[in-house]
C-alpha cells in the first residue's frame, strides 16, 4: 500500500508539474519518427534474450528491439487479454495515468545509446501534451494495454534489422498485425468454437478496418494472399510480404461460412472510447 501511495504521488507530480519547456528531449527530430506496430514478443536464439517485434508498415520491416523477460511477459499478458486478479506492475502504471485524468498518447523509441535503448511516453493532460523519460520496453508494455502509439527513430529500426530472432512454441505465440490478434487453435479451441480441421491461427481481437470488415474473434484465418497460415508467425510474415501493396486479402471461416476480404496493411487507428477501454 506504501508503495501505491508513493507511486500515486510521483505521477501526480509528474503529470502535474510537467510543461512543454520541461520536456524530455528527443534524440531525433520528431518528424523523423516512423511508426511502428507491437506485432510479437519473440526470443533472440543464440542468447534466449526476449524480443518484441516492431513491424514498420512503410515496408514491411519486422524489427526486434531486446526487452527484459518480465516485460516481455507484461507484453504477452495483455496480448492474450489476461486481466490478473491484482494488477502488475504495468496495469497499475495504466490505471494510475486514467485515474489522474490523463491517457497514454504516444510510446517512443528514440535512440540506441551504447548499445541501450532509450524512449519517452508522451501523456495527454487537459489537452497538453506531458513528454516522460522511460525504458522502452516499460513504455511498449504500456502500449499493449493503452493502445498507444509506438514511433521509433530510423536508426534504432535499421540497427535492429541484423537481430535474428524465432519466435516462442507454436501454441504459445501470440502476434498482432494490422489489428488482428491471433493465435494458434487448441484442440480444445477448435472444439468450443466448432472451427474445421484444416491449418490456420484463430483470431482472438482484432480492431478498426479488420472489425468493420466483418472478421471477428473466434474467426479461423486460413489464407493471406492466396498463402496458407499454418501458425501466427506465418501470419505475420505473410503480412509483412504484403506490405508492397499496401493491401492484403484475408481468407477466413466463421460460424460455418468461408469468407474473404482485403485490407490495409497500415497501422489501424483506436478511436478514443475504445482506447479507454482496452
Amino acid at each position: 500500500m506504501q508503495h501505491l501511495f508513493r507511486l500515486s504521488v510521483l505521477l501526480t507530480l509528474i503529470i502535474g508539474v510537467c510543461t512543454a519547456a520541461d520536456a524530455r528531449e528527443l534524440a531525433v527530430e520528431f518528424d523523423e519518427l516512423v511508426p511502428a506496430e507491437l506485432a510479437s514478443v519473440a526470443i533472440e536464439p543464440i542468447s534466449g534474450t526476449p524480443v518484441v517485434l516492431l513491424r514498420e508498415p512503410e515496408d514491411g520491416r519486422i524489427v526486434p528491439i531486446f526487452i527484459g523477460p518480465n516485460e516481455a511477459r507484461a507484453i504477452l499478458m495483455a496480448q492474450r487479454g489476461i486481466d490478473p486478479e491484482r494488477p502488475m506492475t504495468h496495469d497499475l502504471a495504466a490505471n494510475l495515468i486514467e485515474s489522474l485524468g490523463a491517457t497514454l498518447e504516444r510510446v517512443i523509441v528514440d535512440e540506441l545509446r551504447n548499445g541501450t535503448y532509450h524512449g519517452a511516453l508522451e501523456l495527454n493532460k487537459d489537452g497538453g501534451i506531458i513528454r516522460i523519460d522511460s525504458r522502452p520496453s516499460d513504455g511498449l508494455a504500456l502500449a499493449a494495454r493503452t493502445g498507444a502509439s509506438i514511433l521509433v527513430a530510423p536508426a534504432v529500426l535499421e540497427a535492429g534489422e541484423d537481430i535474428p530472432f524465432r519466435g516462442l512454441d507454436d501454441d504459445e505465440d501470440v502476434v498482432t498485425a494490422i489489428g488482428i490478434t491471433v493465435m494458434a487453435p487448441t484442440e480444445e479451441i477448435r472444439q468450443a468454437l466448432g472451427l474445421p480441421d484444416e491449418p490456420g491461427v484463430v483470431v482472438t481481437g482484432t480492431r478498426a478496418h479488420a472489425e468493420q470488415a466483418g472478421l471477428r474473434a473466434g474467426a479461423l484465418i486460413m489464407e493471406v494472399d492466396g498463402e496458407a497460415v499454418s501458425n501466427p508467425m506465418a501470419f505475420l510474415e505473410r503480412i509483412s510480404a504484403a506490405t508492397a501493396e499496401g493491401m492484403t486479402k484475408i481468407r477466413f471461416w466463421h460460424e460455418g461460412e468461408k469468407q474473404e476480404i482485403e485490407l490495409s496493411t497500415r497501422i489501424p487507428d483506436i478511436d478514443p472510447e475504445r482506447r479507454q477501454r482496452l
